[in-house]
């Protein structure tokens, strides 16, 4: 997919386009008529014809992977019927519209690029209006999405909700959006389809949804606080969309709540990042950009908190439990934030947490009492909110299951850090990831000891 900025003016780049989305379009109106197995075969006659346009047709090399990326989809769809776990036909089309969209143009990975040839627009000007526009494209993606499954489910009478397809619709536009803005060797063409209906696939066999308005505010309030995040310079587009992403699936699944205190996480984090941040700077251990965050940095810190609030709204019976792993979780990414952000300012020198000897400031496993102290302090922090946000009600077992996991936590990443990231088996989300999955079972654990006494 092309990733330049959009344009107003280079009307020579929309020649033949016409043609080509004429034939998508085609494609997924015969879909439902045709079925599987005919409209396999017509993907891989289009994959031919573009692959031996010889440059005839203008766009024909951008659509070439996308063909492809239609086909696949369709081969594992017509494969997967003779098994257990099929991969619906109507997901497929609804993959391939989100993509056709904006196959020619890419828009939220032209975000910081994005100008205008009016001078008299300044930069807050522009970055106001390409994140409407953004915006604008992301509603577009839902809209084909949901009008290109809907078409299918219609026609070929499936028991499908539409509500389902509306909710799945939501959550693969957001992904493809998101995918097509992390850097990638592979064309967003490929990874565009392939991701939004991967995840699109797994929330279906869910058969979890909510209704579309429901659906529609958490999406709206959660793209709301990313692009504050964003113009405030705490995020990148990356990091807006998995923040969205996450937003809209916490609210849905779990409650406000439960974002909220997720989101309580990247303010402090974000906050303390600029704590003495160009001293920071001055002795190499400063949050890399400008301490602005990306997608790494939200799903290293956030998935295990996104899985067990999806587990939240899926197995209500084990809610309890659930409440507290997550809040682990929670504690532990803002114990090692606000550990790693505070600690190395720490007058002194930490000690590797495996040896307890003097170690450099920011090394891998280095720990200190300043930041032992502020991982406490953090953790407690989330306990305290999750009990004012209702989250729970047991104020002395939310503070104390918290603040023992989410420190317990941290200190497992530094654990980490001392041995797996030292060795370079681990990256340093490879750490969080790890360690935030700890604290969600300390903190779980702690709960089952002490109900059960």
């Amino acid at each position: 997919m092309n990733r330049a900025a959009p344009s107003f003016e280079n009307g020579n780049s929309w020649r033949g386009i016409p043609v080509i989305h004429a034939t998508y379009l085609l494609l997924i109106l015969l879909a439902p008529f045709a079925g599987v197995h005919i409209l396999l075969l017509l993907s891989f006659a289009v994959f031919l014809g573009l692959r031996f346009s010889k440059n005839g047709l203008s766009g024909a090399g951008n659509s070439l992977n996308l063909a492809f990326s239609l086909f696949l989809m369709l081969l594992v769809s017509a494969v997967s019927e003779n098994f257990s776990y099929t991969y619906p036909f109507y997901i497929a089309l609804g993959a391939f519209a989100i993509s056709v969209v904006s196959s020619h143009i890419s828009f939220f990975s032209g975000l910081e690029g994005f100008s205008f040839s009016d001078s008299r627009w300044d930069r807050s000007k522009q970055k106001g209006f390409s994140l409407l526009w953004s915006s604008a494209f992301l509603g577009m993606r839902i809209l084909a999405a949901f009008l290109a499954a809907g078409w299918v489910v219609h026609w070929q009478q499936l028991q499908v909700p539409y509500n389902l397809v509306f909710f799945i619709a939501v959550i693969g536009a957001v992904t493809g959006s998101l995918f097509e803005s992390i850097p990638s060797k592979f064309d967003s063409n490929i990874s565009v389809p392939l991701g939004a209906g991967m995840t699109m696939w797994i929330f279906e066999e869910l058969r979890y949804w909510v209704p579309p308005e429901q659906m529609l505010i958490a999406l709206a309030f959660s793209l709301f606080l990313g692009c504050l995040a964003y113009r405030a310079k705490i995020a990148d587009v990356s990091a807006l969309l998995s923040a969205a992403l996450l937003g809209v699936l916490i609210i849905v699944f779990s409650g406000l709540s439960w974002f909220v205190l997720l989101l309580a996480f990247f303010i402090l984090g974000g906050g303390f990042t600029r704590y003495r941040y160009a001293y920071k700077e001055s002795i190499g251990l400063a949050q890399g950009k400008g301490g602005i965050r990306s997608y790494e940095n939200v799903f290293s810190n956030s998935t295990a908190a996104l899985a067990l609030a999806v587990a939240y709204g899926v197995f209500p019976e084990h809610s309890l439990l659930i409440v507290y792993a997550y809040l682990g979780t929670v504690a532990t990414a803002t114990g090692d934030t606000l550990a790693s952000e505070i600690g190395t300012t720490a007058k002194g020198r930490p000690r590797m947490i495996t040896t307890l000897k003097l170690a450099e400031p920011g090394a891998d496993g280095a720990v200190s009492g300043l930041g032992e102290f502020s991982a406490i302090l953090g953790s407690a922090a989330i306990g305290l909110l999750a009990y004012l946000l209702g989250v729970s009600d047991d104020l002395l077992l939310t503070v104390l299951v918290t603040t023992v996991g989410g420190f317990l936590g941290t200190n497992v990443d530094s654990l980490l850090g001392a041995t797996f990231q030292k060795k370079g088996l681990l990256s340093n989300s490879g750490v969080n990831f790890l360690a935030t999955f700890a604290g969600a079972a300390i903190s779980g654990g702690m709960y089952l000891l002490i109900s059960g006494l």
